[in-house]
């Protein structure tokens, strides 16, 4: 049983590295499915332990913000605080300020991958009509995505399942992670500011961009939802992922909006994915094979339980498979009392290094694509190297304050 697990979950980590597993036509949501589902064929998991092994809390956490999220991008808020945004009588150096403080802000609350979806057609649309050079904003609104869904523990996948399984406090996560959020947030702009030092205005030609009409009652009525969620979040011990549920089911009882456009907008695949992966981890757990790997690591003095090497593998292990399954992998090893903030923070901001480091970079790219604007690795490397290096200098830093803090 040990050789089967152990070529499943090479098959689904090589696939998390290669996004695919040629000639098959099998993205990374497939390849862990397919996994999934093999180790139940060969017998390696009943049906019910598979599904055990399935974290129920952060799966419902997940579907609930991503159906709150929706409910912002029907109401047309994204559209509308986009556009006023990019009509900002202001240079476009402090445009872009104001684009990354509101990118970091709304992906620390929504789905960072939603607010990229969103906003990126509609930021092309005013880079155009002001003939600007779209490259600095969209790599900004990538950048400040990423950084931003550092700040809490609902702002992206990982974190919401880092936040579930360690059972960490939302308040207490923000002290460790609001300072680095900030101070992030200013340096990705200020890089930007010096890589396109002489490079801010362009034309480009786009068609005018079909979205969503601004709805002030649906966008409110979704702010008070969030906004009394992430003070349950701050003030109770309700658990989260009934919270969230809660809000969602509020939201989707809408006499306008149908249900069925607000699941629509549903990341279905990265909720599958995340059953996939806690099967197959499950497996390799249960086998005994991760625990032998993690004892060969301690053999070449690699210590997941000290917080440097908790920190360095995270950042190398984000980029090669890409976050989600990183912290999958590493939560075991999650014994240090900030190892949290630290599988946190080093794997959201590890997501900008590549292209295909985060979603978010991703959608991006795609979407620019659309209008016929290339945003390639080159051109996204030459952003996204510094940008990570030093927001991860930031937060390694920040982390060994708070830890001397913590031991005085």
């Amino acid at each position: 049983m040990q050789t089967i697990v152990l070529l499943v979950f090479l098959f689904v980590y090589i696939g998390m590295f290669l996004g695919e597993i040629p000639p098959l036509r099998l993205d990374r949501t497939g390849i862990a499915l397919v996994g999934a589902i093999f180790l139940v064929m060969a017998g390696v998991l009943s049906p019910e332990e598979a599904g055990a092994a399935i974290d129920i809390p952060t799966v419902s956490l997940l579907f609930g913000l991503m159906v709150i999220s929706s409910q912002f991008r029907l109401g047309g808020f994204y559209t509308a605080v986009t556009r006023r945004l990019a009509a900002v009588p202001w240079t476009p150096q402090n445009v872009l300020l104001l684009l990354i403080c509101v990118a970091g802000m709304l992906s620390a609350l929504l789905a960072n991958d939603i607010v990229c979806l969103a906003m990126t057609p509609i930021l092309i649309e005013g880079c155009a009509r002001r003939r600007w050079n779209p490259m600095p904003f969209l790599l900004g609104l990538a950048c400040a995505s990423n950084i931003g869904s550092a700040a809490t523990l609902i702002g992206n996948p990982q974190n919401m399942l880092i936040g579930q399984r360690l059972r960490m406090s939302f308040a207490a996560y923000l002290l460790d992670s609001l300072v680095p959020t900030l101070l992030g947030l200013i340096a990705a702009w200020g890089i930007l500011l010096w890589i396109y030092r002489s490079r801010w205005k362009d034309r480009i030609e786009v068609p005018p961009v079909e979205s969503p009409t601004y709805s002030v009652w649906q966008s409110t009525k979704g702010w008070l939802v969030l906004t009394l969620l992430v003070g349950i979040f701050l003030f109770t011990s309700w658990p989260r992922e009934v919270a969230a549920l809660t809000g969602a089911g509020l939201l989707l009882m809408s006499r306008r909006l149908a249900s069925r456009a607000m699941l629509g907008l549903v990341d279905w695949q990265i909720l599958v994915l995340f059953i996939g992966l806690f099967v197959v981890n499950d497996a390799i757990q249960r086998s005994g094979l991760l625990e032998a790997g993690m004892w060969s690591l301690n053999e070449w003095g690699i210590d997941l339980r000290h917080p440097a090497w908790l920190f360095g593998v995270t950042v190398v292990l984000s980029n090669l498979v890409s976050n989600v399954p990183a912290v999958m992998l590493l939560l075991p090893a999650a014994s240090h009392p900030f190892a949290g903030p630290i599988l946190a923070l080093s794997s959201t901001l590890a997501g900008n290094l590549i292209l295909v480091g985060s979603i978010a970079n991703l959608i991006v790219a795609d979407k620019a694509s659309e209008f016929g604007i290339q945003l390639g690795w080159r051109e996204h490397a030459r952003v996204g190297i510094p940008v990570t290096l030093v927001t991860l200098i930031i937060a390694a830093g920040w982390l060994a304050l708070r830890m001397g803090w913590h031991q005085a």
